[in-house]
């Protein structure tokens, strides 16, 4: 009976393809939706998964695509990572003392107690050639001890370690790729007791040039998920193809969290044009994909990346540092830092550690936050349910100068169709609001919420019982 079910699913799959790919005025009737149920696929090779075609794994219902087989480690994820990431503001110029003193920093600042798990070692930490043997060699000169040493040192202080390659023949920076290494790599990373792989999407140019652009993209990552599957030690797999080719329709079998984007820039408002590539600004990086399409394919063990944030590095105010972090966090989006946290200001400092920010990122319900209203042409209104019926609102004012708003709670009707969730306010049901960056009560909502919030400031609030 089950081999029955998986021939009608095939079958299914392939009818749709043909449907999507006709392109004559007279459409044939499509069959209809088979009632599929997570039992169906308890027994499902995993590898299956890469012959179903995306439009079909995308369209399946939620519970199902939970229940089936996975390509990578179960159980890492459940919330968004969260961590340190070193290219932001260090490139390619990192060696074992940058890591050993960001591993101590975690520590001495209460960035672990705060819930920041990994360090990750982005591109630059390899030598410019593998060696005899086809092996990744750690740079002599940045790293003259290997990379199992600092790997012991980041996780003798209870912290995880990652390290980044690429889908490609070279990486992003000109360092040896992965492509037709992916298991001889991920052999050594288990060897190193690396926890976690940032995997990007730089010279894979016969792949980029082929017709089916998604599935190709599909093969390169799903290989390396294999491959660190056959290693056997857990790592986090972090996809980072700038959301070129749709990851969030076919990533969440293969991943833990996949780039919605391309790279983020140190501004709140702006693109810096590289020649060749752009860089993009927090509100471009917010923009830039549809929210209300990625968050249907996003829950634990599986999130939308919109990169490492800009927290702390030069050219944001405060207000816009504390805007950046709390839309991340609304958006469950990994936190991963991306500046130098051993020379940080006391005021961003509090931003990163502001715990009652990081609890909507890592709320154990794993609804991303969506874009409820704009209000007074420039407060832009985001809500995120929360576990325990409480419900976060982020006020965020996107205008260059101060603005001020009312918000009537007896008119406002909050719901998220998608999963099934919606907020009603009125005499007898009033909810207690919290002002999550001051850490102090704003009353209930039987009043209207009033507030002036200057350029590019955000008014983070939880609502409650």
């Amino acid at each position: 009976m089950k081999k029955i079910n998986l021939i009608l699913i095939l079958i299914f799959a392939a009818n749709t393809m043909v449907q999507s790919q006709n392109t004559n005025d007279e459409q044939p009737t499509p069959p209809p939706m088979p009632q599929f149920t997570p039992e169906m696929f308890a027994n499902m090779p995993p590898s299956m998964l890469l012959q179903m075609p995306v439009e079909f794994l995308e369209n399946l219902p939620v519970e199902v695509r939970e229940k089936m087989p996975k390509l990578k480690a179960e159980n890492l994820a459940k919330t968004p990572q969260m961590g340190w990431n070193s290219w932001n503001t260090f490139a390619t110029n990192i060696n074992e003392e940058l890591v050993k003193g960001i591993a101590d920093a975690f520590v001495s600042l209460g960035l672990k107690d705060a819930g920041y798990e990994y360090i990750v070692l982005d591109d630059g930490w390899m030598a410019m050639e593998r060696d005899a043997q086809g092996n990744l060699t750690p740079h002599p000169e940045k790293f003259p001890n290997g990379i199992k040493a600092v790997a012991d040192y980041v996780h003798a202080k209870g912290l995880k370690f990652g390290l980044y390659n690429c889908a490609g023949s070279r990486t992003c920076a000109g360092y040896p790729g992965s492509r037709g290494h992916e298991y001889q790599d991920a052999l050594k990373y288990a060897e190193w007791e690396v926890d976690y792989l940032k995997y990007d999407w730089c010279n894979v140019a016969p792949i980029r040039e082929t017709a089916d652009k998604i599935a190709y993209a599909r093969e390169a990552y799903s290989v390396m998920a294999q491959a660190l599957l056959a290693a056997g030690r857990p790592v986090l797999f972090s996809l980072c193809e700038w959301g070129d080719n749709d990851p969030w329709k076919w990533a969440s079998f293969l991943g833990h969290s996949w780039r919605t984007t391309g790279d983020i820039s140190n501004c709140f408002d702006c693109i810096e044009n590289h020649g060749t590539w752009n860089s993009w600004g927090v509100m471009q990086i917010l923009n830039m994909r549809d929210q209300d399409v990625l968050r249907k394919a996003a829950g634990p063990g599986h999130w939308n990346d919109m990169d490492m944030m800009e927290v702390g590095n030069a050219g944001l105010s405060l207000y816009e540092n504390q805007s950046h972090f709390a839309l991340w966090a609304i958006l469950n989006s990994p936190l991963i830092l991306g500046n130098d946290i051993r020379n940080m200001s006391k005021e961003t400092l509090a931003v990163l550690t502001n715990k009652n920010i990081i609890a909507l990122n890592q709320d154990t319900l794993g609804i991303q936050g969506f874009r409820y209203k704009t209000i007074n042409d420039s407060i832009e209104i985001w809500a995120k349910p929360l576990a325990g019926d409480e419900w976060a609102l982020l006020f965020l004012n996107r205008a260059t100068r101060p603005a001020e708003f009312t918000f009537d709670w007896r008119t406002a009707q909050i719901s998220d169709a998608f999963f099934n969730k919606e907020i009603l306010f009125s005499d007898t049901n009033v909810y207690k609001i919290k002002d999550l960056y001051a850490g102090k009560e704003l009353g209930d909502t039987k009043k209207p919420l009033k507030a002036q919030l200057d350029k590019h400031q955000s008014l983070v609030i939880r609502l409650k019982k």
